[in-house]
């Protein structure tokens, strides 16, 4: 199992929006606001590194009010 950590900036003001329609994806199995230079923190689970690429780029990257990105892969869990 792939797990990983995607930051998120959202257009000002459409946050809440979109916090809500990341909690709904398959495989987001966390989502919270935070402060700093990003807007919102996920944790992804994926089968392989493959499905992980398809979900950031087609799930996640393509909805309206997201802006950009940053993907960790998490290397080893304790």
């Amino acid at each position: 199992m792939i797990v990983a950590f995607v930051l998120i900036n959202a257009e000002l003001g459409k946050e809440k929006s979109l916090l809500k329609e990341i909690r709904n994806i398959p495989n987001v199995k966390e989502a919270h606001f935070v402060y700093g230079v990003f807007d919102i923190i996920i944790k992804v689970e994926a089968e392989n590194m493959d499905k992980l690429r398809d979900i950031v780029t087609f799930n996640i990257r393509r909805l309206k009010e997201v802006i950009r990105t940053l993907t960790i892969t998490v290397i080893e869990g304790i």
